[in-house]
């Protein structure tokens, strides 16, 4: 059985998983991940109650129950890189024996759901809409450092998406991951279901200049062309394909959901959102403690 070096399996002082300073039993089976510490704190309102509570760096964890239902809800920070921390420590705290560094024989499968802000990048989506994303466009790269399984309908849409889009070569090759199937049943009512495109910034990467020109000022124009299996590419955002992908590759299930602050093709954006956001929040625990 393979055993986990130290400099591998990085755990602190405590022997909790280093960046996200918690072990096993701290975690529900079913997590739901946000960007923002403070809409951690702000989730555990609606709880019943809370047994656990830790925050490390950007990693805010708090576990509790909400309806009779126990449910972890951790913050990612910003980015595909924080995902790759979050999903990896994740995994290690319910798949591998800390004290041991040694895998279990029988492995955990959790529910990953994130909630989410985006970009909309059609004129009828406005901001407040929710969206919930059935395919993610990678453009971060990071998913190409690990052996990730590819179903032939994440093939087949890869190579659509480089013949619609006409992919620049100077840009990080892209990779498209589905979310899962049953988890999008259970949220998916009333939403937009679309295709995310998760970029490696929040500027330029995602079209933005303010004073540094863009190399390709038609790049949000040409993504929004792009459609597979009669769903159309809707939203930027900046973590959902790191997520999709370590989660499928380790085993678990994975969905976002994202609420709409700004229109990339009408200019329009909402900075004051919390009590959508606390609507959104409300609808996904709901849902999932049906």
């Amino acid at each position: 059985m393979k055993t986990f070096a130290p400099s591998e399996l990085t755990l602190n002082q405590d022997g909790k998983i280093y960046h996200l300073n918690i072990s096993s039993e701290d975690v529900a089976e079913t997590v739901i991940l946000v960007g923002d510490p403070d809409r951690v704190k702000f989730i555990g309102t609606f709880f019943d109650s809370v047994r656990f509570e830790t925050q490390n760096r950007e990693f805010c964890t708090l576990t509790g129950t909400y309806k009779g239902k126990e449910l972890t809800v951790m913050s990612t920070g910003i980015g595909t890189d924080n995902i790759d921390i979050v999903l990896n420590e994740l995994d290690a705290v319910v798949n591998i024996d800390l004290k041991t560094r040694t895998e279990h024989a029988v492995k955990k499968s959790l529910d990953l759901i994130r909630i989410g802000t985006c970009g909309a990048l059609h004129a009828d989506i406005d901001p407040g809409a929710h969206i919930i994303s059935k395919y993610a466009v990678g453009l971060d790269g990071m998913a190409h450092f690990y052996e990730i399984p590819y179903s032939q309908d994440e093939k087949d849409a890869l190579a659509s998406f480089y013949e619609t889009v006409n992919w620049n070569s100077k840009l990080n090759p892209p990779y498209i991951k589905k979310s899962d199937d049953r988890l999008l049943d259970v949220l998916k009512e009333g939403m937009e279901e679309g295709i995310t495109t998760t970029a490696n910034g929040f500027y330029g990467p995602q079209g933005r200049a303010i004073r540094v020109p863009l190399s390709l000022p038609d790049f949000k124009e040409d993504l929004r062309q792009f459609k597979w299996q009669g769903i159309r590419a809707t939203n930027l955002e900046m973590e959902t394909s790191g997520l999709y992908a370590l989660a499928d590759a380790l085993g678990h299930n994975a969905i976002t959901v994202c609420l709409v602050l700004a229109n990339r093709y009408s200019n329009k954006f909402e900075p004051n959102y919390k009590d959508k956001m606390a609507d959104l929040i409300r609808l996904v625990l709901d849902r999932l403690t049906k």
